[in-house]
Parts: structure tokens; C-alpha cells; sequence
């Protein structure tokens, strides 16, 4: 299948049991019929557990909002867990 945005040839992986067609070029992201709506019921049942929510916080610094974590990578976007997903 070639990639809708630059006509590369998209490469496939999958990420917990959701196949993920991507660019190697552009870095589009693809997503099948039923893909998003996977990941998304995923990350209910991830967060749906409070142990997984105060380990993810802790992990991503959600709500630090401090000043002196912004001052050293002022240009870097926190991380979530659905980074995982999206690692090429």
C-alpha cells in the first residue's frame, strides 16, 4: 500500500495487538477501520485502573506544570503511554 501523503511504500508494525501502517518517509501514522477506536478502549482500561494512572503521572509528569523542568527542555512535549505506540 503506498502512503496517501508522499506515495512511499508503507511498512506495518504492530503495537499491542494493533496493526499500524507508517511512512518511513513522512512519518504518517495510518490507521485501519476499528484501529483508533482499539487504542482508545486500551487506554480507558489503562487508566481505568488507579494504579496505572499514579504510575503514568509519576513517569510522564502529568500536571507538573513547575518551572524548573520547563527551563531545562523548553521545547520538549511530555510523553504518554501512547507513545509506545508511536515509536518508529
Amino acid at each position: 500500500m503506498k502512503c496517501p501523503n508522499c506515495s512511499e511504500t508503507l511498512l506495518m508494525s504492530d503495537k499491542n495487538g494493533v496493526e499500524i501502517d507508517y511512512c518511513p518517509n513522512c512519518r504518517g501514522i495510518w490507521l485501519d477501520r476499528g484501529e483508533l477506536e482499539k487504542i482508545m478502549e486500551r487506554s480507558a482500561d489503562h487508566y481505568s485502573k488507579k494504579e496505572n494512572y499514579e504510575a503514568d503521572s509519576k513517569r510522564y509528569g502529568y500536571g507538573d506544570h513547575g518551572h524548573s523542568s520547563h527551563k531545562k527542555h523548553p521545547h520538549k512535549k511530555k510523553e504518554s503511554f501512547l507513545s509506545d505506540f508511536f515509536d518508529f
